[in-house]
């Protein structure tokens, strides 16, 4: 389902969808996405986890002629040493595309794709147990591609930097079990924020000793359950406002500036009130640069701008501050992931839980600053 002006493609595919990132286009003909997939029935585990990067083609049709009908194909695959926990892709063209994996056994693989022809051209990577020891569950890579950041279960939080023939790192904190990590962002290049158990943010600059600077400390459900963070984003003009997805529908955004006060845009608040447009688990939270914001007056800056969600019931929504969220699709099905394509906003790519990758389209012409 999808609100009239828009146009939803699924490609059924052989394997499981574990997550999807488009892939920074250097033409308006050459779009990529980069897939994690999945095989569940694969007699071994070499086989059975991989990295696809799917062309976009879009072919002029006598029914949507504005719109195009799209097809997707696979260019290249990279088989994975194990199933794939955490996917990035560099949000910048390059000389190559960076595409950032990480893995349920802890070992980070950097590929290097061509921006032409979709082919990998290149792999590096940190083996299994070194970098993390077990499941990496976060990774982002920093504007141009030669930084990223990893975060895991094992509360290890390693900056990574990316060289022509190796990749280096360094251990920025281990909790040594104590805490556990979920979610990573970067805010700045000297900045990022990662969350956790409890609905925990937090904050680190590596300019800073020590690194970390602040920390949210709040459980939205009153201890009534454990909350988890999924998911974090950071819009690169209010690094200062970081917005958080999690269990139990959570999303609310922690403005630096007003730490101990985040504001609840789906959940259950302190009050016990549950305002929410999913009551399961919110797995992607991205700012949205295609929705227009409702509010065009001075304290426009004041809000929170809107930021699309993805759940485990099936629901890829846009919301906003004051507003009634806006259903984009309800699916029968839970949506894994999406990704907003950064240079074509009106574009969304998502992964179904019924092996499927979708395609949605927006019109253009509502597209802001």
């Amino acid at each position: 389902m999808a609100e009239t002006g828009e146009y939803f493609h699924r490609f059924p595919q052989s394997k499981s969808i574990d997550a999807v990132r488009w892939l920074s286009a250097v033409s308006a003909f050459d779009r990529f996405v980069a897939a994690a997939v999945h095989d569940p029935d694969a007699s071994s585990s070499a086989a059975a986890a991989a990295i696809e990067i799917h062309s976009l083609t879009l072919a002029t049709s006598p029914l949507s002629p504005s719109i195009g009908e799209p097809s997707l194909h696979v260019r290249s695959s990279w088989p994975s040493p194990s199933r794939i926990s955490a996917l990035r892709s560099s949000p910048t063209p390059h000389k190559h595309l960076a595409v950032a994996a990480a893995t349920l056994s802890g070992s980070l693989h950097v590929l290097f794709v061509d921006p032409v022809d979709g082919s990998i051209d290149s792999e590096l990577s940190i083996a299994d147990r070194s970098l993390h020891a077990g499941l990496v569950s976060a990774v982002d890579l920093l504007e141009g591609g030669r930084e990223c950041i990893t975060a895991g279960e094992d509360g290890r939080v390693n900056m990574v930097t990316i060289g022509e023939a190796r990749l280096d790192y360094r251990r920025v904190y281990d909790s040594r079990g104590l805490v556990s990590y979920t979610a990573a962002r970067w805010g700045s290049p000297m900045e990022f924020a990662t969350g956790g158990l409890g609905f925990g943010v937090q904050w680190w600059d590596q300019r800073k000793p020590g690194g970390l600077v602040s920390q949210l400390k709040c459980n939205w459900a009153q201890d009534k359950a454990t909350g988890i963070v999924h998911s974090i984003d950071i819009h690169p003009s209010r690094k200062h406002i970081c917005m958080v997805g999690g269990s139990s529908g959570t999303i609310f955004a922690w403005d630096l500036r007003y730490q101990q006060q985040p504001i609840l845009l789906s959940g259950v608040g302190h009050d016990g009130r549950r305002v929410s447009v999913s009551e399961s688990e919110v797995w992607e939270v991205q700012y949205d640069g295609h929705s227009r914001s409702s509010s065009v007056t001075s304290a426009a800056s004041a809000k929170i701008l809107p930021v699309m969600i993805c759940s485990e019931d099936g629901i890829l929504a846009v919301l906003e501050q004051g507003e009634e969220p806006t259903e984009l699709l309800i699916e029968p099905c839970a949506i894994n992931a999406f990704d907003i394509d950064p240079q074509n906003p009106s574009d969304v790519v998502c992964s179904l839980e019924w092996e499927t990758i979708g395609i949605l389209m927006r019109p253009r012409e509502s597209i802001i600053a």
